[in-house]
């Protein structure tokens, strides 16, 4: 008998109950529903909280990037993430960056964009002026929603309209521009959006639709750079490598999609660790690369006049310190107070050197020692633990498919047959 998702109710049961219904469901043994439901340091009845339909934790690993100074102080770098060697890449890069003065960095006030989506206009471009025209009523009934926001310095400080041809006709878009302070932004965005759109309709004479946050936040932009110095890096000759491995991506969005992965890499996994919002940001970062119609780097790496390396970042960083998740997870406010930014905007900026650190350590691997030498330890210890390997028998295994250039699960087997065949565990 076929086996139906359909489910009345699911949301009113408890974890528990929940859990018995997809034990049900999937055929899962006492052991698995039972690893479901030890989550940790984050408790089940937060968990059952924080999202809907709640029967368990996933848990990430939880590591420390080090080695990085930016604007001329040290920071220690938490990072939730499952791929080996990046947090040890992220470390090595902010080395060799640190030997050129470290990270330097700036950002934009903390601006998000709010849209207002007006259809059915007769004269779209002569309402764009009405709306123009009464930006302060606008502007005051969005402060209206947020009292609290405001009287941080923040709030909707400006507006723009801007007329779109689509298929479905021409439209107007309004957006607000909020200064979010040390939030993310998007409850308040939203609650302004909604609150402004009759105003909209009432002097456009169209239909308002969406009223959402826009995540390309263009105008929240975080930025880094660095030089490094040659030697630092391996000399002028891997130099020239990154150099030319950077004007592949920048002209290249097949390179490109890969070479900004490596940055977001470092960047969502500090982002994951901080329980902020991996997907706005992601997903902000490549609409950003892709903002003049080609798709390109976030990055870009050049040689100076010495010969020395040298790399800047620039993308949008709409993340927050406060409201969500960052606020209610215990181990998202200890990544905080490791990390000890004290800003949204000292956030935002070290996110833009990890990222550099991230997309330099990836570069610097391709150009001098090509990325899998760099991957294959900690992937061995991976597959030497799958197939079934403890104690002091996972390095064994590991060093000799790294040795041997086999790193697949058949021959983690064989040699954990052999090496316990021989006494050893």
């Amino acid at each position: 008998m076929s086996k139906s998702s359909l489910t009345s109710g699911f949301y009113k049961l408890s974890p528990k109950e929940r859990l018995e219904l997809v034990k049900g469901f999937a055929d899962l043994t006492d052991d698995e529903c039972a690893l479901l439901q030890k989550t940790g340091s984050l408790p089940m009845d937060l968990a059952n909280r924080m999202i809907e339909n709640v029967v368990g934790a996933i848990p990430l690993p939880l590591g420390i990037a080090v080695n990085f100074q930016i604007d001329k102080h040290d920071y220690l770098i938490p990072m939730a993430i499952e791929e080996p060697s990046v947090i040890a890449a992220a470390s090595y890069a902010a080395k060799m960056v640190r030997d050129g003065g470290g990270f330097h960095t700036n950002s934009t006030p903390p601006i998000m964009i709010g849209q207002i989506q007006a259809t059915s206009i007769k004269d779209p471009c002569t309402a764009r002026m009405r709306v123009m025209q009464i930006k302060e009523e606008i502007l005051k009934t969005a402060n209206d929603q947020d009292p609290v926001l405001v009287s941080f310095g923040g709030g909707a400080k400006d507006l723009d309209a801007k007329v779109i041809h689509t298929i479905q006709g021409p439209m107007l878009i309004t957006e607000l521009h909020v200064d979010c302070r040390d939030a993310m932004g998007a409850n308040a965005v939203n609650t302004m959006a909604e609150a402004v759109a009759p105003i909209i309709e009432r002097i456009t004479g169209g239909r308002v639709y969406l009223r959402i946050i826009s995540n390309l936040a263009t105008k929240r932009l975080a930025r880094a750079w660095c030089v490094v110095p040659k030697e630092s890096v391996g000399g002028e000759e891997v130099v020239d490598g990154i150099v030319n491995a950077s004007a592949f991506a920048a002209a290249d969005p097949y390179r490109a999609a890969t070479h900004n992965k490596g940055i977001l890499n470092g960047i969502t996994a500090v982002i994951v660790a901080t329980c902020n919002d991996h997907r706005a940001i992601e997903a902000g970062a490549h609409a950003y690369a892709a903002r003049n119609s080609h798709y390109t780097t976030l990055s870009t790496w050049e040689k100076n006049e010495n010969g020395d390396l040298t790399g800047s970042i620039e993308l949008p960083m709409a993340v927050g310190l406060i409201g969500g998740a960052v606020r209610t997870h215990p181990i998202a406010k200890i990544a905080i107070k490791i990390l000890g930014v004290k800003t949204a905007n000292e956030f935002a900026e070290v996110l833009a050197a990890v990222g550099l650190a991230q997309n330099l350590g990836a570069l610097r691997a391709l150009a001098h020692e090509g990325i899998q030498r760099g991957h294959m330890s900690l992937h061995a210890r991976n597959i030497a633990v799958t197939a079934g390997a403890t104690g002091e028998l996972i390095d064994l295994v590991a060093e000799k498919m790294v040795k041997e250039r086999k790193i697949r699960m058949d021959r983690a087997k064989e040699l954990i047959e052999q090496y316990r065949s021989t006494g050893k565990n």
